[in-house]
């Protein structure tokens, strides 16, 4: 990463950048910011300058197909194509970068490795997801191969993944929360590597609120004899964004030295206060090459100040707009599941959601090994949110599984 001062003089560069190029946001720049030189503040940029939405990118690249048009190089300079996900627009969202911007989201990857304390030229560390058009799985890997011995998993099945772990003595598993519970869970079965076949000492889990909950983490570690478990999250729009405190488990680590880093309220738009909660608003300092300004993620989060510095606690708690009100009652998604994964002999679950009579309401399907847990988990549920939320058991492998981003809330017509 290129050596700076300050966030201030990274964000004059980028937005000289910006103002010097024909790209999306040029003219905005040049109308309120100038070429960034005279800035005094990053106060002073979040004051005059707007948020970019999801929204905003998706009609961009509409109108001008099929990158857009927030390139600051000429497009013989991009290398790189990947895209979003898709599954909060049901428009995958095409992202272009060169050389330099890559490089910058491989040194946020590296700081997530040495923040779980992995040791160059000893750790193995195996990634279990399919390569396809993600940024994660591409930068997550090439940052690795820096400094591990790097061993890809895609194509395979959950056995042949568990038996190349035990193979090749990984010591270091990355994929998602969701699916590393499902690989756990099959450790020792009919045909799978048994548990002292595998040295998997360290999870590195992304894609899903689950890292930083509790009983998720429980449940991981538990699976995995005691391995332990390290959060982290980005976006493909951005790039890897935090990493987990070394010291404390739960909190997510800001890479302040490559975005500008605001956390606001997701009604007036204002900076929330330490302890509360709001909407993660990103500005990429270090990938220039397609940059974004006030970028409203739509990631939930609550504001933690260690030593002055801004910190997550409790990582990613969900999305702003997934909230769910069920007879008056606020319900996150990321809730719910805490409650549930604090039940191990709950498999897998989903959440129904119906409207009747024009009011929502819930009902939670579980696999589970023990059917009395039905009760319990309804109680807890009731505990924890006053309602009464009914549990009802399906057939054992009857819900779907997932690698990637879990889909488990539906809503049926």
């Amino acid at each position: 990463m290129a050596s700076f001062d300050s966030q201030l003089d990274q964000l004059r560069v980028l937005l000289a950048k910006i103002a010097a190029s024909d790209s999306y946001y040029s003219g905005a720049v040049q109308s309120h910011l100038g070429d960034g030189a005279g800035l005094e503040s990053v106060e002073e940029f979040a004051s005059k300058f707007w948020f970019t939405t999801k929204d905003d990118l998706v009609r961009d690249r509409e109108a001008h197909p099929p990158f857009g048009s927030n390139l600051t190089e000429p497009l013989a300079n991009y290398t790189r194509f990947c895209q979003t996900s898709g599954t909060s627009t049901g428009k995958p969202m095409p992202v272009l970068d060169t050389p330099e911007s890559w490089e910058a989201m491989l040194g946020s990857w590296r700081e997530v490795f040495r923040g779980a304390g992995l040791k160059p030229g000893v750790d193995r560390v195996f990634f279990a997801f399919s390569f396809g058009p993600f940024l994660g799985f591409w930068t997550a890997f090439e940052a690795a191969a820096t400094d591990y011995l790097s061993l890809p998993g895609g194509g395979l099945s959950s056995k042949a993944r568990l038996e190349h772990m035990a193979r090749l003595e990984a010591t270091v598993l990355c994929c998602t929360p969701t699916y590393a519970i499902r690989l756990g869970e099959l450790i020792g079965t009919d045909g799978f590597p048994e548990p002292e076949e595998l040295d998997i000492h360290t999870l590195i889990v992304a894609g899903e609120p689950g890292g930083s909950l509790t009983s998720v983490r429980t449940r991981l570690s538990e699976l995995w004899r005691g391995a332990r478990v390290y959060d982290h999250h980005g976006m493909t729009e951005v790039g890897p964004v935090t990493w987990e405190h070394p010291e404390r488990a739960g909190v997510l680590c800001l890479d302040h030295g490559r975005y500008l880093c605001e956390i606001v309220d997701a009604q007036t738009g204002e900076e929330v206060l330490d302890g509360d909660e709001g909407e993660l608003v990103l500005t990429t300092l270090a990938r220039t090459a397609c940059p974004l300004l006030r970028y409203r993620s739509g990631d939930r989060v609550r504001k933690l100040v260690l030593d002055d510095v801004v910190h997550l606690d409790g990582g990613i708690l969900g999305r702003v707009d997934d909230m769910v009100i069920v007879r008056g009652v606020n319900l996150y998604p990321s809730a719910v599941e805490e409650v549930v994964r604090s039940h191990p002999e709950v498999v897998e679950f989903r959440v129904l959601e119906r409207n009747i009579e024009s009011m929502a309401e819930l009902e939670i399907e579980v696999e589970t090994t023990d059917p009395t847990v039905l009760p319990r988990l309804e109680s807890a549920l009731r505990e924890r949110f006053a309602l009464r939320i009914p549990v009802t058991e399906v057939a054992a492998d009857s819900l779907p599984r997932f690698e990637f981003k879990s889909q488990r809330w539906s809503k049926p017509e």
